[in-house]
């Protein structure tokens, strides 16, 4: 009876233990639904229509349209320059001059040559008409008229030889006059009046690069050649030259000619453009990105660059679809061009894709649109994000 006693006084116990805590320690609450992701913010752009050129891009080298290397045509000294240094010189403008003064001795020497052998013509030209008529009356023979006709015809000869000394001295001395043949920048001057110039020299005196217009060199490869040929076939091709970077356009021209024949080293074919080049921009040996265009897409659908994104499938795009949700969107891209991308298949007008805040998303996410620039559109990842901190 003891033990029994002890026994249930300990279950009281226990007991009542458990209901204190029953009423002292609150129950927990059941869970609840899981809270609704909130929207992500993004930034999106409208579907661009409008039309479009179709351009095929190169790098190539500006060139002078002409360039003139200039030297002396005759041995002297020079006693005048005749440009500064940068200037821009038209035709006939004066380059050099160099000293006269022997090429006008030797054109004085030729004339006085001439008017002595004239003289001598002309006497030996009486003689010839006294012993004709003299011959048929019997007091000359037909030796003498015959010495005295040939005298005649070498002087006439001697006289032909001193007109083309005349003509050769006179050239030379117009060769101390060095002046443009074209119009065009001179660059530095590499020789100082004193020095005594000829015609093997090596060093030119300046040299002159005509800048307006001016042409580009640049390459294509030549699985472009087919299309650019067909495109000539049906005009003019406009060029536009760009610098490296592809920023603002330094200067618009035309195509001139593809060259005869395709590098088999590195398999592009060179093409030759020509640009009026009025602003100056293009200067020679500089290196630009040309952009040919070899037709125009009407009514082109095009999207910015940053809308794209590259899948296992592809390019795609995310598409805003109803209740503010997005779709990805499969797309054919045919070039891209100034911070656009024109697609051929995937978008149509009046779509709406988005531009910035991508990586979070994924096909159905919700999503609030945000003007550009906003500080809650992530555009990294974390891991790029600190690669990029």
């Amino acid at each position: 009876m003891r033990r029994r006693l002890i026994a249930l006084t300990c279950a009281s116990v226990v007991g009542a233990a458990g209901v204190a805590t029953w009423w002292l320690v609150p129950t927990s609450p059941a869970p609840a639904e899981a809270a609704a992701s909130p929207a992500i913010p993004i930034v999106t752009a409208k579907v661009g229509v409008s039309d479009m050129p179709l351009v095929k891009v190169g790098l190539g080298t500006v060139a002078a349209y002409n360039t003139v290397n200039m030297h002396s045509q005759v041995t002297g000294t020079i006693q005048k320059i005749g440009f500064v240094e940068g200037q821009t010189v038209q035709p006939g403008n004066l380059i050099a001059q160099l000293d006269p003064r022997p090429f006008q001795a030797a054109l004085q020497q030729a004339q006085a040559n001439l008017d002595r052998d004239e003289a001598h013509l002309a006497n030996a030209q009486v003689n010839l008409n006294r012993y004709v008529p003299l011959l048929k009356q019997g007091f000359s023979t037909q030796q003498q008229v015959g010495d005295q006709a040939a005298s005649v015809a070498q002087l006439r000869a001697t006289i032909a030889s001193d007109q083309a000394a005349i003509d050769n001295a006179q050239t030379q001395l117009s060769y101390t006059t060095i002046t443009s043949p074209i119009s065009g920048a001179t660059g530095i001057r590499r020789v100082d009046i004193g020095n005594i110039v000829q015609p093997t020299d090596a060093t030119p005196i300046v040299t002159i690069a005509q800048i307006q217009p001016i042409s580009v060199i640049f390459t294509l490869p030549q699985k472009d050649l087919p299309e650019v040929q067909a495109a000539m076939q049906k005009g003019p091709l406009r060029a536009i030259a760009y610098p490296q970077d592809g920023t603002d356009a330094l200067g618009e021209g035309s195509l001139l000619l593809v060259n005869n024949q395709i590098s088999q080293a590195s398999g592009t074919v060179e093409l030759k453009a020509t640009f009026p080049n009025k602003n100056g921009k293009l200067w020679p040996g500089e290196f630009v990105q040309v952009r040919l265009v070899t037709a125009v897409q009407a009514a082109a659908v095009s999207v910015p660059l940053s809308a794209l994104q590259q899948g296992s499938a592809g390019q795609q795009v995310f598409v805003i679809a109803s209740g503010n949700t997005v779709h990805l969107q499969p797309v054919k891209i045919t070039e891209t061009l100034d911070g656009r991308a024109l697609v051929s298949d995937g978008l149509k007008a009046g779509d709406t894709v988005v531009t910035s805040g991508q990586y979070r998303l994924q096909d159905g996410t919700e999503i609030i649109a945000v003007p550009p620039g906003s500080s809650g559109v992530q555009n990294q990842t974390p891991a790029t994000q600190g690669m990029l901190g």
